[in-house]
C-alpha cells in the first residue's frame, strides 16, 4: 500500500520547510505559509496573507503595485526603458505615472474596493530607489493613512545601502532584490553601464559595485529583521548554472526566499537579448533549475511577473477599474474600509483553517499493484482556477493554467503557464481554433488537466495530444483533487507505465 498525503498546516515534512530534511531540498517549493513552521510566530506573521511570499496565499490574497518610479540607474540586456522592462517582476508598458499623491489615492481606492487587498508594492517601472523621494514619499503616506496593508519595495539594489534605515522607518517589511549573478565577469554580460555616483561606468567595473551593494544591502536588510526576497532572471547560457551559487550566497546571508524568472526576450520589446535573438527557458529547464536551487534556498514558483501598475490577485489585473480619472469620482471612508477589510480577512482565515483541518485529515490510499515493477512516477497536472485554492474556471476562460506535480509522498505546486484566451464569448472566438492549439503545446508534459467545465472540441484536441481532460472536481480544493486523479491512475496501472509516447514527443 502506498499512501499519498496531502500536507497542512505545521507538519514537519510538508513541502518547502527549507532546511528540513523532507522539505525545500525534496520538494522545492518553500513559500507556502502553512509549511514555515519553523519560523518564529512574528515571521509567519508577515507571510501568511503575502500573496507573494505565501504560495497558499496567493489563492486567497491580492496585491497592487504604483508606478511612482520613472528613472532607472542600471541597463540590463533584457530591458529597454522606451517599453518598460519585460523582467524583473515588472513587463508591460504602465497605463499611468503616478505622483506619490495619486498612488496614495490609488492605493486606499484600490483596498476599498478589493478588500482581499493585503500588500502595495512598488516596483518601477524604474528602480524605485533610483527615485527616493517619490517612492519614500509614498511609503511615508501609506503608513499613516493605511496602517493596515503590507508595504514591499522591489529594487536592482544599487541604491539600497543608503536608504536601508529610512526604509524600516515606514513599515516597510518585505523587500525584492533582484540579483542575477555573484560574479562580476557574468554580470558584464548581463549589465552594460550602472549610473554610480553621477558617472556611468560599464563592463566588469561596473557589475562588481552593483553586487558589492546588492550584497551589502541583502546584509543590513536582513539584519534589521527585513523579510528579503531575491529575484533572478534565469538567462540560458549565461547565468543558468551560476544561479545555483547565488541561491546558495543569498541564502547564507539571510534572504528568506529565491524567485527564478524566466527570461522574456522578444525581438519585439527592442532589448538587447531579443534582437540578439537570445532564447527563454523551456518550462522544465526552469523547473529543473528551481528544484536544483531548492537544496539551498526555499523557492517561489508562482510568481507572474507582474506589470509595475498591477491590481489584483496574482494572475489577474484589475487596473482599468481603477484609473485615476474613476478614483477621482469615488469617495472613500477608509476608517469603515479597514473595518470591512478585517472582517473579510477573519472570513478568509476561517475558510483557511477549515481547509487545513479538512487537508490534514487526508489521507489519500493509492492501490498497490499486482508486484509492481517499479515505484509509481511522478506526473504533472495543469489546473484551470479563478482563485480561492479552488477547481472552479472553465478551461476556455483560463488564461493561465497552475501546474502541480504529483508523486506517490505529496502534491506540490511547482510553476504556472499563462495562455491565450481562445473563448470569450459571441462572435470573438475566431482565432479560437489557432489559441486551442497554442494552448495545448503549452500544456506538454501534463497528463491531465482539472477544470471547471470543458467543451468538446478542447475535450478531444486534449485528448489526441495525450493530455487526459477531466471536470469531475469542480470546486474542491486544488491539491485534494490532484491528488485524487493520482489515485485514480494508480488504480487503473496507469503510473506503473513509461509516460505515453504523445506527452513525450510534445515536451
Amino acid at each position: 500500500m502506498v499512501e499519498l498525503k496531502v500536507l497542512g498546516q505545521g507538519e514537519s515534512g510538508a513541502p518547502g520547510v527549507a532546511g528540513s530534511a523532507g522539505g525545500c531540498a525534496s520538494s522545492g517549493c518553500g513559500s507556502r505559509s502553512d509549511s514555515l513552521s519553523h519560523l518564529p510566530e512574528h515571521i509567519r506573521a508577515k507571510v501568511h496573507n503575502h500573496p507573494c511570499y505565501s504560495e497558499e496565499a496567493h489563492h486567497h490574497y491580492a496585491r497592487m503595485h504604483v508606478a511612482v518610479a520613472p528613472a532607472c540607474n542600471i541597463q540590463c540586456h533584457y530591458c529597454n526603458r522606451k517599453y518598460d522592462c519585460a523582467n524583473e517582476s515588472r513587463p508591460g508598458v504602465v497605463s499611468e505615472l503616478l505622483t506619490p499623491d495619486q498612488a496614495v489615492k490609488k492605493v486606499l481606492a484600490v483596498a476599498a474596493n478589493i478588500p482581499q487587498m493585503t500588500v502595495l508594492g512598488i516596483a518601477g517601472p524604474g528602480d524605485p530607489l533610483a527615485n527616493p523621494g517619490r517612492t519614500l514619499s509614498t511609503f511615508r503616506a501609506l503608513s499613516e493613512q493605511a496602517p493596515d496593508i503590507k508595504l514591499c519595495v522591489s529594487t536592482n539594489g544599487l541604491a539600497l545601502p543608503d536608504v536601508v534605515d529610512e526604509l524600516c522607518q515606514h513599515n516597510i517589511d518585505h523587500v525584492t532584490i533582484t540579483i542575477n549573478c555573484v560574479d562580476p565577469d557574468i554580470g558584464a554580460k548581463i549589465y552594460p553601464w550602472i549610473f554610480w555616483k553621477g558617472r556611468r561606468i560599464k563592463g566588469r567595473r561596473g557589475a562588481a559595485i552593483l553586487i558589492e551593494q546588492q550584497q551589502k544591502g541583502l546584509s543590513m536588510l536582513t539584519e534589521r529583521g527585513i523579510l528579503v526576497k531575491v529575484n533572478s532572471v534565469l538567462i540560458p547560457g549565461v547565468n543558468d548554472q551560476h544561479l545555483k551559487e547565488v541561491s546558495r550566497v543569498v541564502k547564507a546571508k539571510g534572504a528568506f526566499l529565491h524567485n527564478v524568472m524566466p527570461l522574456i526576450a522578444e525581438a519585439a520589446h527592442g532589448t538587447f537579448y531579443g534582437v540578439m535573438g537570445q532564447r527563454g527557458p523551456t518550462h522544465d529547464e526552469l523547473q529543473a533549475l528551481q528544484d536544483a536551487c531548492a537544496g539551498d534556498m526555499a523557492m517561489m514558483r508562482h510568481c507572474r511577473q507582474c506589470r509595475a501598475d498591477a491590481v489584483g490577485l496574482l494572475g489577474e489585473d484589475r487596473g482599468d477599474e481603477f484609473t485615476m480619472d474613476k478614483i477621482e469620482a469615488m469617495e472613500i471612508d477608509y476608517a469603515r474600509a479597514m473595518e470591512e477589510r478585517a472582517q473579510v480577512h477573519a472570513a478568509i482565515e476561517a475558510n483557511r483553517e477549515a481547509a487545513r483541518r479538512k487537508s490534514n485529515e487526508s489521507v489519500v490510499s493509492l492501490v498497490s499493484l499486482k508486484r509492481p515493477t517499479r515505484e509509481p512516477r511522478p506526473v504533472l497536472m495543469a489546473v484551470a482556477t479563478a482563485g480561492g485554492g479552488l477547481i472552479n474556471q472553465h478551461f476556455g476562460h483560463a488564461r493561465e493554467f497552475l501546474i502541480y506535480e504529483a508523486t506517490a509522498q505529496d502534491v506540490r505546486f511547482i510553476g504556472h503557464r499563462k495562455v491565450d484566451l481562445y473563448c470569450s464569448g459571441g462572435d470573438t472566438c475566431g482565432d479560437a481554433e489557432t489559441a486551442l492549439s497554442k494552448t495545448i503545446r503549452s500544456l506538454s508534459g501534463c497528463e491531465a488537466v482539472l477544470c471547471a467545465k470543458i467543451g468538446y472540441e478542447p475535450w478531444g484536441l486534449l485528448e489526441e495530444a495525450g493530455i487526459v481532460p477531466n471536470g469531475e472536481h469542480a470546486m474542491e480544493p486544488i491539491e485534494e483533487a490532484v491528488a485524487a486523479v493520482y489515485r485514480e491512475m494508480a488504480e487503473q496501472g496507469a503510473l506503473n507505465k513509461p509516460v505515453p509516447a504523445k506527452l513525450r514527443m510534445s515536451a
